[in-house]
C-alpha cells in the first residue's frame, strides 16, 4: 500500500515538472500553466483515491475468505468410535442370553417348550425335571441383567471424558463447522446413553417376565401333579 502511494507521489512530481517547458537554451526562458498543472494534481489524487478503495474492497474480501475458511474448517476429534465400542459390547451381551434368547422365533419356540399349556400326562420326575430348565432360565435372564447393567455402569466413565472432551472442542470450536460438527457428536452421545438404558430395561423386563412365567407354570403344573396323584378321587371302591 505504500510502495503505491510513493509511485503516485513520483507521479504527481513528474507531472509537475512536466507542466514546466522549457525554452530553447538560446532563449533560456521558462514557461509555468496553472490550469494544467492544478488539473494533473486533481488527476493524480483521484487515481490514489481509486487505489486506496482498491486496497480496502482487497482487504474485506481477505477477511471475509479467512472466516469462510474457518467456517469450513473440520473439528479434529471424533468420539463415534468411542460410542460405537460401549454400544457393541452391550449388543454382544445381549447375544449372549441364555435359555430364551433376544429374537421372535427363539423366543415363541423356547417358550411353548418350557411353558406348555397343558399337561396330558404329568409325572413326579417330568414336572421336576421341567420346573429346573425354568428356574435355570430365569437364573441365567436375572445374571444378564445384572451383566448388561455392569457395562452400563463402566460406560459412565467413558461417557464423561467423552462429554468432557466434547464440550471443551465445542467451546473452543472457530468456526460454524466446528461447532455444529461437536453439536451433532454431542447429541449421538445422548442417543447412545438412551439406547443403553433401552437395552438394560429390555434385560430387565425379560427376566421380570420368565420369573413370573416360572411362578404361574409352577401352580400349574403343581396342580397337575396334584391331580395324577389323587387319580379319580375315590379311594375304595364298594362291590
Amino acid at each position: 500500500m505504500f510502495s503505491l502511494k510513493s509511485c503516485l507521489l513520483s507521479s504527481i512530481i513528474a507531472l509537475t515538472l512536466a507542466t514546466t517547458t522549457v525554452a530553447p537554451a538560446g532563449a533560456q526562458m521558462a514557461v509555468y500553466d496553472p490550469s494544467n498543472y492544478a488539473q494533473n494534481v486533481l488527476q493524480a489524487a483521484r487515481a490514489l483515491q481509486q487505489v486506496n478503495n482498491q486496497i480496502k474492497s482487497l482487504s474485506n474480501e481477505a477477511t471475509m475468505l479467512i472466516g469462510m475458511a474457518k467456517n469450513l474448517q473440520s473439528l479434529d476429534l471424533n468420539t463415534l468410535g468411542r460410542l460405537n465400542g460401549d454400544l457393541a459390547a452391550i449388543t454382544d451381551l445381549m447375544k449372549q442370553a441364555k435359555g430364551i434368547a433376544f429374537t421372535l422365533q427363539s423366543t415363541q419356540a423356547a417358550f411353548k417348550a418350557q411353558y406348555p399349556a397343558a399337561y396330558a400326562a404329568a409325572t413326579s420326575s417330568g414336572l421336576v425335571n421341567e420346573a429346573t430348565t425354568r428356574w435355570q432360565a430365569s437364573m441365567d435372564a436375572f445374571e444378564q441383567t445384572l451383566l448388561v447393567q455392569a457395562k452400563v455402569n463402566e460406560s459412565l466413565s467413558t461417557d464423561a471424558a467423552t462429554l468432557s472432551d466434547l464440550v471443551t472442542a465445542s467451546q473452543g470450536s472457530e468456526g460454524g463447522l466446528q461447532a455444529q460438527q461437536a453439536a451433532n457428536q454431542l447429541q449421538a452421545l445422548n442417543i447412545k446413553q438412551q439406547m443403553q438404558i433401552a437395552t438394560l430395561l429390555s434385560a430387565q423386563y425379560r427376566a421380570e417376565a420368565l420369573d413370573l412365567a416360572r411362578k404361574a407354570q409352577a401352580e400349574a403344573a403343581a396342580r397337575a401333579l396334584t391331580k395324577a396323584f389323587i387319580g379319580s378321587g375315590s379311594a375304595y371302591t364298594p362291590h
